[in-house]
């Protein structure tokens, strides 16, 4: 698959303040790719860079096919965006953003069947500033489709929302994704990046650390999995065999089995076929979350 975002030891600096310190990944087509990442740890320095918004000080990079450096203005045409701290006037209505923001590029969507399409037909004449937040947000993603864009950089784009307004967000992210476009999705929140990521990048101290799916990082940092049940069978040999078990270890009733993989379901499948049905059966697995705080150091 074609990358669209190929970065390569990305460096950014402000003076004597390193921002961005040897950064690499690439995105590819068609992908929704996350970048996770403490505060301050370069993710927003990282896209700016990406957009031409920021010029970096080195590295390769080639966004769409383009240098950000030197060829800002036609990547700009080829990509959306919604930055961290995105406003409009509060006057400003809602058909004059996207009347706007659609004669800034040379070609895309009419204006008037993105509004229909984003829900926003009956905020036509809304001013800015009298939306929800769910409202601005749709909004915000319609203008950053408005051009169809190959890519679309959205950076923390549900920071502040109600929980019925980050999932309807989510769902506008996935649209953009189904309707051809590659997303570069900036965020903090563990269950955002597990609920729409194909791959996640995470970032801290300005440095890539870890890149992979994120059951493939929960399987790489986030320790063995275990299986817990409760039976007074006494032989429980056959789980040694199981090809996922590490170990088994009992404790009264209680049976802990370590291991990897689909681990739930291939003990699951060794108890049934040994005329075993314990009703307490559950795995014990790392979150995102807890992969996140193992792999930066963060208590």
């Amino acid at each position: 698959m074609a990358s669209v975002v190929d970065v390569q030891h990305l460096e950014k600096r402000y003076g004597s303040f390193v921002a961005v310190d040897d950064i690499t990944f690439s995105v590819e087509e068609g992908e929704i790719f996350g970048i996770l990442g403490p505060n301050g740890a370069g993710k927003t320095t990282t896209v700016e860079c990406l957009q031409g918004l920021r010029r970096a000080d080195g590295g390769e990079l080639r966004v769409l096919g383009y240098d950000p450096r030197t060829h800002a203005a036609q990547l700009r045409r080829e990509s959306g965006s919604q930055l961290q701290e995105s406003a409009l006037p509060d006057r400003i209505k809602v058909w004059e953003a996207l009347d706007l923001f659609s004669s800034l590029g040379p070609s895309g969507h009419p204006w008037e069947a993105v509004m229909d399409q984003w829900g926003l037909l009956p905020k036509r004449d809304a001013k800015f500033g009298n939306l929800s937040g769910g409202q601005q947000q749709r909004l915000f993603v319609a203008l950053a489709v408005v051009n169809a864009p190959r890519l679309v950089f959205f950076d923390e784009m549900t920071t502040g929302l109600d929980p019925k307004s980050r999932r309807v967000t989510w769902d506008l992210v996935r649209q953009v994704r189904d309707q051809g476009a590659t997303v570069v999705l900036v965020t903090h929140f563990m269950d955002e990046a597990e609920d729409l990521c194909d791959r996640i990048a995470v970032i801290n101290k300005k440095r890539v650390v870890a890149i992979d799916t994120p059951d493939g990082l929960v399987e790489r940092f986030g320790g063995a999995t275990t299986v817990t049940f409760s039976t007074d069978a006494t032989d429980l040999g056959f789980l040694d065999r199981v090809g996922e078990v590490d170990g088994v270890s009992r404790q009264g009733r209680t049976v802990t089995v370590a291991g990897r993989g689909a681990l739930l379901a291939s003990v699951a499948a060794a108890l049934v076929s040994n005329g075993l049905k314990p009703l307490d059966l559950a795995a014990n697995r790392a979150s995102l979350e807890d992969v996140f705080l193992t792999i930066t150091g963060e208590e």
